[in-house]
């Protein structure tokens, strides 16, 4: 093999070998922000929380944002989806909320529990999935 040849392969080595690395730690910072939480109180209030570095964070910061004294954390999920959903009628009314892998599975639950909670016109209130799910 020729010299020019040989440092060429060792220049697509080295090239190759910081793509991985840099890969890698962008996986890792990913993954390590995957902490997502879902508040709910009365009469359709609510507060989320996605991407955190931990559960205790999502959690507390969830509840901040909801209105009301009644709100509670319902779902925690990580490298997941939560979806809350109201009747759109009566907002005090019929409601339910949902977690899974996938944001559609999540919004389905929510409708489904939202129904079965006495709704007539539900609708999803909110969603999120954390860490780009």
């Amino acid at each position: 093999m020729t010299e020019s040849f040989t440092s060429a392969m060792r220049a697509l080595v080295a090239a190759s070998l910081v793509l991985a690395i840099a890969t890698v730690m962008l996986v890792t910072a990913t993954r390590a922000r995957a902490a997502g939480a879902l508040a709910i109180g009365t009469c359709g209030a609510y507060g989320e929380a996605f991407d955190f570095h931990s559960d205790d964070e999502a959690r507390k910061s969830a509840l901040s944002k909801c209105n009301g004294e009644t709100c509670r954390v319902v779902a925690t999920v990580k490298n997941g989806c939560a979806a809350f959903a109201i009747d759109f009628k009566n907002a005090c009314g019929g409601h339910g909320w949902g977690k899974a892998g996938k944001l559609g599975r999540a919004q389905n639950v929510a409708l489904r529990a939202c129904y079965h909670d006495g709704g007539k016109d539900c609708v999803i209130r909110t969603f999120f999935c954390d860490a780009k799910t």
